[in-house]
């Protein structure tokens, strides 16, 4: 075909040499030829052979190095953080009043953070680098002949595409097929309205420029396709594509500094310019303190930090104003270690790794995250909603049952594999699946198929099947083992419906030739049906095709060819006659008996519309209208091995799972059965209670928001299910104050997963659309994987839990001890401090960051997903541990060293024992007081850090479904996470040199080497172990006798009658009585 095409109004990156013949202008040539320079095959596609080369040679599919790591912009994050500052500001004070000691300790402790910070952070930055990567956009090719998923970076020219709606196309492509394919262009043309495009058209006029905008046989890289699907051969990638080309345009301006409108010579005011100016200051404090950028928990940490700051500066005022605001050096710095003992400088460093790791441990459960926020949503998640297509169940799709009115039912018996049709074999029974259902006795499926001859209604069914479907299947050459093997290309139902076709000699690939496509209109999940137009070449007759959800299907039908149920007087029947109510109700009840089979039923209708020229192909509402009904499909969808115990393990855990499902109500209560969504037993309910369990969107629609308030559960199961619908579930569930995840595929489905606390996209058959909108991404689109991203989400909340308390509760210790300290006062009237400024120092490092991290590394407990659901860090109950915890150890401490001054000591505090010229013969008990407490103090901590791996049970009985004695279990325990393990074991014995190094400990430190005081340590850091088993021991017996169980109304699901709630209403109550959802 050659034809010349109007010029475009919009050029913005034509070809420069438009007359250059020898210029590969792929709009400019032929299929074959564009194919042949490329050296692919249209059918299989490229070798595996060959992708290496030509990744080798053209490079990856990307726009350059918009994710190279910034190693300076890290280390600015390191820095510009509110508690960092805190700390370099106390140093510069430390240096400006000539403490060269405690400025160089501080400055220690801020290298060692900032070091540990940048070099953990560069490894996170990494890991989400490689997340980023997996959760890009997406290319489906055809590569060896098989349609395979692979990242768009990884797409070469020669590769052939395939595209459909949603679609963010890879490449640019030289279309070599299409069906009513349109491209949103927006971003490379500026052109608004989507472009329809035309594989056939060449322009091999080569002194007529073509604009980009006027290719229409080209499909853009980075464009969305708007409509229809096509295939097409790769032909630019990367910095060669036209996007490419002007990548450098597509570049936002992301920066910091506000920028006044100057554009078209308009001149600002003066208003503006302060407004930008004061906004830029705005976001550059924001920035630096870390309150407007990060995810919500980041930025809530950072507001903490702030209070914290604010709580600081208080208890430095106040140490000054206990030594009557006479502030000499010794006290400038005391008041500063009181200040930073306040300031947890290691949160926000441990709380960005322990989300990377999360991140990362989520790839090997096939979960990818988008967005760093749903690692923090989804701990709290009560509520999951799924599809149940490819989800809950395989997506290997087998087609089982066909009923064809007027000829009988066909059964497909022994056939386990999904994309061969020479496997198994078609019986048949002249009785339809309600006759069947029905019947006293078994009836056997014993006949072969009527092909002797073929039944003419068996015979338009067939042609329907196979040209309302896009679907092929071939056999193909396997590169490995060199045999012939059956494959597919298409969505699993019409593969399924296309294998069927096959097996009976119907294939398309057959068919197709002798036949114009003339029009085809897709899927649409808000009409569920879809139709193709087919005029015969030779005839010429024109017929359209149409297949669809058998309730929608049956609504654009007005005739039949009848009914043959038992006796055989229209058999095969060529007349037709009005299809009436009765007429659909048989129908129905026949859909109703195969959905109970757990089948996919879709219904089949035709038209022939020759010589019909008041029919206009482009008009979907009279192409689908005053069809003709001709029979039913029944495809079986088996549920995964793992969806059942996933969703028993769901329900223990509280939460609710829910199917959403475009499926019949009838398949999708027989496979929510098999799953354990509904109960099994459900003829123990009476039909109004199930009612409530299974709905339809048109029945949950119908309702408005308040009587859907009114009910007091939401159903379980939601068939024919529409966009919208899934929209307003999402709304009631948070009106119940629910945390829900959402899954979706479609680009219809982008509202809700929105919407939803946690949107889930399906990596396999999801559109890029639908992963744009979502949070987290399932590479193997399986419900299992929803369980294990919820586990890892609670693991990772706890955890982060579990530093925070250990990291506060420690500043919470140290401030109090350090506050009371001021109470002992020396001869000179100045008070004598309880820990030096370096041993403050010390603590902090040694007994924060690294512990923190490993907690951060914690295994998950074996009860995780037995407990409630829980979205909130600062529970009340990590609070009062906080405090219980800090009150505590500062106790211990005080004791310690008031045992040392006064019970063993004579009570004498020195002279200038602040200082770090300060004689340690004079200060001799306060060096040793110091020392003990020191010691006291780091063993504390770090003995906490292991008291934090779980909140309640014992640190001696973690793990309470063991065989093993209890020391044994607890040094493996303690053993299993490392980490941890030698980062406590190496603060324990931290302290030994510091005390006893000759100088450092006497000058440094202020404190010296003890002996009998090491007992004194030793007890009081077992005594703060007990005290801290006495209170979870305490704990415990308060949770046992307020014990509550997780609200919600499917809590029990699996304890006794995971039903009970939805048998304990009738009709009357769901529709009357507004009851609370709890």
């Amino acid at each position: 075909m050659s034809i010349s095409m109007p010029t475009s109004s919009v050029d913005i990156a034509s070809s420069n040499n438009h007359n250059n013949h020898n210029e590969f202008q792929p709009y400019r040539l032929s299929i074959d030829k564009v194919a042949k320079l490329l050296n692919t095959n249209i059918q299989d596609g490229l070798h595996a052979s060959e992708i290496s080369t030509r990744l080798q040679k053209y490079g990856e599919n990307s726009l350059g190095d918009g994710d190279k790591i910034s190693y300076t912009k890290i280390l600015a994050h390191q820095v510009f953080n509110a508690m960092i500052l805190v700390l370099i500001i106390s140093m510069v004070i430390a240096l400006a009043i000539k403490d060269w000691i405690s400025g160089g300790v501080i400055g220690l402790v801020v290298f060692i953070n900032i070091s540990v910070g940048f070099v953990q952070e560069f490894k996170a930055e990494k890991t989400m680098g490689s997340l980023r990567s997996l959760s890009s956009p997406t290319a489906r090719v055809t590569r060896n002949g098989d349609d395979v998923n692979i990242p768009a970076e990884d797409v070469v020219p020669g590769d052939v595409v395939l595209i459909k709606v949603g679609d963010t196309i890879p490449a640019d492509l030289r279309l070599i097929d299409s069906m009513n394919l349109e491209t949103d262009e927006a971003l490379l043309t500026g052109e608004s309205l989507p472009v329809a495009k035309d594989h056939l058209a060449v322009y091999d006029n080569f002194n007529q420029p073509i604009p980009v905008g006027d290719r229409l046989n080209l499909a853009y890289s980075s464009s969305v396709v708007s409509k229809g699907r096509a295939t097409g051969i790769a032909i630019s990638t990367g910095l060669n594509t036209e996007i490419g080309k002007i990548a450098s345009s597509l570049k936002s301006d992301t920066g910091l500094i506000r920028k006044v409108d100057k554009s078209n010579d308009r001149k600002p005011n003066k208003r503006e310019y302060s407004r930008a100016f004061f906004g830029t200051l705005k976001d550059i404090a924001g920035n630096i303190l870390g309150i407007t950028v990060g995810t919500p928990l980041q930025r809530k940490l950072s507001w903490l930090a702030i209070f914290l700051f604010w709580v600081a500066v208080l208890f430095a005022i106040i140490v000054m104003a206990s030594q009557k605001m006479y502030v000499n050096k010794e006290v400038a710095i005391y008041a500063i270690c009181v200040a930073l003992s306040m300031i947890p400088s290691a949160l926000i460093v441990v709380l960005t790794i322990t989300m990377a790791v999360g991140a990362q441990v989520m790839v090997m459960k096939n979960v990818i995250v988008r967005k760093l926020d749903s690692l923090e949503a989804l701990g709290g998640i009560n509520d999951i909603c799924s599809d149940k297509t490819g989800t809950l169940t395989q997506g290997k799709m087998i087609a089982k049952k066909v009923w064809l009115p007027t000829v009988g039912t066909f059964d497909v018996q022994n056939s386990d594999e999904p994309f061969n049709p020479t496997m198994g074999e078609v019986k048949f029974s002249k009785y339809t699946p309600q006759f069947i259902r029905d019947a006293d006795e078994e009836i056997d499926f014993n006949l072969s198929y009527p092909d002797n001859p073929m039944p003419k209604n068996f015979h338009n069914w067939l042609m329907t099947a196979t040209l309302a479907n896009i679907a092929t299947v071939n056999q193909s050459k396997d590169e490995e083992t060199d045999e012939l093997v059956w494959k597919a290309h298409g969505d699993a139902t019409e593969i399924a419906i296309q294998v069927f076709t096959t097996r009976l000699n119907y294939g398309r690939d057959s068919l197709e030739s002798n036949y114009n496509h003339l029009n085809e209109f897709p899927f649409d999940s808000s009409i569920k049906r879809m139709s193709a137009v087919y005029q015969h070449k030779e005839s010429g007759e024109t017929h359209v095709y149409s297949k669809g959800a058998v309730e929608r299907l049956l609504s654009c039908c007005t005739s039949w060819y009848g009914n043959d149920d038992i006796t055989d007087d229209h058999y095969d029947s060529q007349t037709l006659l009005p299809l009436t109510g009765d007429d659909k109700e048989i129908i129905e009840e026949n859909m109703h008996a195969l959905s109970a089979q757990g089948l996919r039923v879709l219904a089949f209708a035709t038209k022939d519309i020759t010589g019909d020229s008041s029919i206009d192909t482009d008009n979907r509402d009279q192409i689908e209208s005053n069809l003709i009904f001709q029979g039913l499909i029944g495809i079986y969808d088996p549920p995964r091995n793992e969806t059942a115990p996933s969703v028993k393990l769901c329900h223990k855990a509280g939460i609710n799972v829910r199917m959403l499902t475009g499926d019949h109500p009838g398949t999708a209560k027989a496979i929510a059965q098999e799953v354990g969504i509904l109960p099994h037993n459900l003829y123990h309910y009476s039909k109004e209670v199930v009612k409530v369990m299974v709905m339809t969107a048109m029945e949950f629609d119908a309702l408005s928001d308040e009587e859907i308030d009114q009910l007091p559960v939401l159903p379980l199961v939601v068939a024919r299910c529409a966009p919208q619908t899934k929209v307003r579930m999402v709304e009631a569930l948070h009106r119940r104050e629910k945390f829900v995840a959402m899954t979706g595929d479609g680009v219809n489905d982008s509202p809700s997963l929105k919407k939803a606390d946690v949107g889930i996209a399906m990596g396999l058959n999801g559109s890029d659309v639908a992963k744009d909108a979502s949070d987290i991404v399932l590479t193997d689109d399986n419900f299992a994987s929803i369980l294990n991203a919820v586990e890892e989400g609670r693991r990772m909340s706890a955890n982060i839990q579990k530093f925070v308390l250990q990291l506060l509760a420690e500043n919470v210790a140290q401030a109090l001890y350090l506050m009371v300290g001021l109470a002992f006062i020396d001869e000179s009237g100045f008070s004598v401090f309880p820990l030096s400024p370096v041993e403050v120092l010390w603590i902090l490092v040694v007994t924060s960051c690294f512990p923190a991290m490993g907690l951060g590394r914690e295994k998950a407990s074996e009860d995780i997903l037995e407990k409630t659901p829980n979205n909130t860090i600062f529970t009340w109950e990590v609070i009062y541990d906080m405090f219980a915890y800090g009150v505590w150890m500062a106790a211990c401490c005080l004791a310690c060293f008031c045992i040392v001054i006064y019970g063993k000591g004579d009570g004498y505090l020195g002279v200038n024992c602040n200082a770090n010229n300060s004689n340690s013969d004079v200060c001799d008990l306060v060096f040793r007081g110091r020392s003990a407490s020191f010691a006291t103090m780091t063993w504390c901590a770090l003995i906490l850090a292991w008291e934090c791996i779980h909140p309640m049970n014992s640190l001696f009985y973690m793990r309470q479904d063991t065989d093993n004695p209890w020391w044994k279990q607890t040094a493996i325990d303690l053993y299993g996470n490392k980490f941890l393990f030698y980062s406590v074991l190496g603060g324990f014995v931290s302290v030994f040199p510091v005390v006893y190094i000759p100088v450092i400990n006497t000058k440094v430190f202020l404190h010296k080497p003890i002996g009998y005081e090491w007992g004194l340590a030793f007890g009081f850091t077992i005594l703060f172990l007990l005290g801290a088993e006495a209170w979870k021991w305490a704990k415990r017996i308060f949770r046992r006798n307020q014990a509550s169980k997780a609200k919600n109304p499917e809590y029990e699901l699996e304890r006794d009658d995971p039903f009970e709630r939805y048998a304990s209403f009738s009709r009357s109550n769901t529709m009357e009585k507004p009851l609370k959802m709890v």
